[in-house]
């Protein structure tokens, strides 16, 4: 993690979800609610569904300000986000980096959500392995660590 950075991790109270799911190739699925998509079921979407429950129903985050893995260009690449929470004015609020379970919370994680941050400035960046969640309040060009997401 950042030196100098005091983290809190953020508790996540994941809701029940019981999402559907399907085998098709080979290959198991999960039906992403905001695309209205059959999505390919990696550890990584699995972190990303779930999180997402959490944003709409416990933290109250509208679904329809909440965007899904879209493309954005830093400098010559091209390069996909995780989730982008807009506010009531479409501007981009929040980005979200989603890693699965088994992937450290560490410097290159931040720097990869900085990294979109400069394509798309946001007031706060948050990043989650679904078991650890931690989330930053960009003001003024510098970092301040949160103890909870912020309210929408």
């Amino acid at each position: 993690m950042p030196v100098g950075f005091l983290l809190h991790m953020i508790k996540i109270n994941y809701p029940q979800y019981h999402p559907r799911i399907k085998t098709e190739n080979g290959e198991e699925l999960i039906f992403d609610e905001l695309r209205k998509a059959w999505i390919v079921l990696t550890p990584e979407e699995w972190v990303r569904q779930n999180f997402l429950q959490y944003l709409i129903l416990v933290a109250g985050y509208p679904a329809e300000l909440i965007a899904v893995e879209k493309e954005i260009k830093l400098g010559e690449l091209k390069k996909r986000f995780d989730v982008v929470v807009y506010d009531r004015q479409w501007k981009p609020w929040m980005i979200v980096e989603c890693k699965e379970m088994r992937v450290e919370l560490d410097q290159k994680v931040l720097q990869q959500l900085l990294r979109y941050n400069i394509s798309l400035p946001v007031p706060f960046l948050v990043m989650t392995n679904g078991t650890y969640c931690y989330a930053f309040e960009n003001k003024e060009a510098k970092l301040e660590p949160l103890v909870q997401l912020p309210s929408f």
